[in-house]
């Protein structure tokens, strides 16, 4: 499959609502495996803050949705843990307290 044919193939599977087929394309899957050994099977979010956490998840940098060209390219991948992932895709914003409780 050339570059042309995945990001034709990807926003297929987004206007269908079904990208869950290309995660589960053995293409996918072995490079996602690749990805987790050349990385140890470490979090590099935690391994950046001085951790060590099992890696489960391959992460984009560069959203499939909005960059398929990039799917299938390992400088656009990182494993992460679960915990890392969620955080990464969910940003928690902790907000000031407006005004101050007095007691």
């Amino acid at each position: 499959m050339d570059i042309k044919e995945l990001v034709q193939w990807i926003r297929t599977l987004y206007l269908h609502n079904n990208i869950k087929a290309f995660y589960m394309n053995i293409i996918w899957r072995r490079l996602r495996a690749e990805v987790l050994h050349d990385q140890h099977n470490e979090c590099q979010i935690c391994k950046g803050n001085g951790l060590v956490e099992s890696a489960t998840m391959v992460h984009h940098i560069k959203y499939v949705k909005h960059h398929p060209e990039l799917a299938l390219t390992k400088d656009n991948l990182m494993a992460l843990c679960s915990e890392c992932h969620w955080l990464v895709h969910h940003h928690i914003v902790i907000k000031k307290q407006l005004n101050e409780e007095k007691w």
